[in-house]
């Protein structure tokens, strides 16, 4: 169960590499045993964040509090913090039990109780058997939770990960995921976890923390970053999205195309040009006479668990997913309903 104490308060980071600023006064808390994403693009900064929690890189400016105390001066080694990094870094020299036991041994701690905590971390990562094994024989799965395992049988307060499943394929990234977020609940201990995937962020998280260029988009639990997105970035990276640049008549009415559409959404100002998002899955296919909108199916992709058409009508082409198939070429009705409109603020607006 998360915590409400804020374990981690980053508060006004900024960090600039040359001409290139990578974070833009950063203000962010993360509480004890919660499991939180940075989610961007790559070159948003959502790594360098990492590496300043962690103490490889510095900040310009700005503080750094863990516990309510400023960490800036604490060495990596000293923070109650662990990595895993996206190469794992594993010690090709030593076998299993030696990488989980490196840094208990270098602690100098009772050869028992390293043997009763490597042996706790092998149950956890479901690699019992394998203590003797070399870790050039392991498969990259395998080698990404030996890497999990040396991080939390240090007792870490914190786990940061860096990408780490980026090097598996989609099949057992997809099971790593479940793994990461049970082992997390498991332990209670917190995760900061670093991603491009938007998948793996709405996965795994409590909370998201959506960034770009160097700076937080948005911060919110899974289902409020896909339902409710703060603007036209968010929507378009987490997931897809139809945006149409549209007006707000007035409370719970939108307009776009020239034509009126009620919505659910209120607190904005009368005509105000506005970002309106619709989700694919969210556009109803109906007949053609009974529509808000009529246009013409103009391709069809099977994706599996539904398809995904392109409808053009007089002024936009809409993704539509929908179990149901429209052959190319057919004459269809759109609906949405007024719950599945959401208005966003223009960039640089209200």
């Amino acid at each position: 169960m998360i915590e409400d104490t804020h374990l981690i308060e980053l508060k006004g980071v900024s960090r600039t590499f040359g001409t290139t600023q990578a974070l833009k006064d950063i203000n962010l808390y993360i509480r004890k045993r919660e499991f939180v994403t940075l989610l961007g693009p790559s070159g948003c900064g959502k790594t360098t964040m990492l590496r300043i929690i962690g103490g490889f890189e510095y900040a310009d400016e700005g503080q750094v509090l863990f516990e309510g105390k400023d960490i800036a001066n604490v060495p990596p080694y000293k923070r109650r913090i662990n990595t895993v990094f996206q190469k794992y870094a594993l010690f090709t020299h030593l076998n299993v039990y030696d990488n989980i036991a490196f840094g208990l041994t270098l602690k100098k701690m009772p050869k028992d109780e390293i043997a009763r905590r490597v042996g706790r971390m092998l149950r956890l990562v479901k690699m019992e058997g394998y203590e003797k094994r070399g870790v050039d024989s392991l498969s990259g799965g395998q080698q990404q939770r030996i890497a999990i395992a040396r991080a939390l049988v240090n007792e870490p307060e914190v786990l940061l990960l860096d990408e780490p499943l980026g090097a598996l394929d989609l099949k057992l990234r997809r099971e790593m995921q479940l793994e990461l977020k049970s082992m997390q609940q498991q332990l209670g201990i917190t995760f900061i976890y670093v991603t491009h995937d938007q998948e793996e962020a709405l996965t795994m998280s409590d909370t998201v923390v959506v960034m770009n260029h160097g700076c937080i988009q948005q911060i919110g639990d899974p289902k409020r970053i896909y339902d409710e997105p703060k603007n036209a970035f968010v929507a378009d990276f987490i997931g897809e999205s139809n945006i149409i640049s549209g007006v707000m008549i007035r409370d719970e009415l939108c307009e776009m195309f020239g034509q009126e559409f009620p919505c659910v959404d209120e607190g904005f100002a009368p005509n105000e040009p506005v970002d309106i998002v619709v989700r694919p899955e969210d556009v109803m296919v109906v007949g053609e006479d009974v529509g808000q909108l009529t246009g013409e199916v103009a391709s069809v992709i099977f994706k599996g668990v539904h398809y995904e058409m392109m409808i053009r009508t007089e002024a936009f082409a809409w993704k539509v997913h929908s179990t149901t198939m429209q052959p190319v070429g057919t004459r269809v009705g759109l609906t949405i309903v007024p719950f599945n409109i959401h208005i966003m603020h223009k960039a640089g607006g209200q």
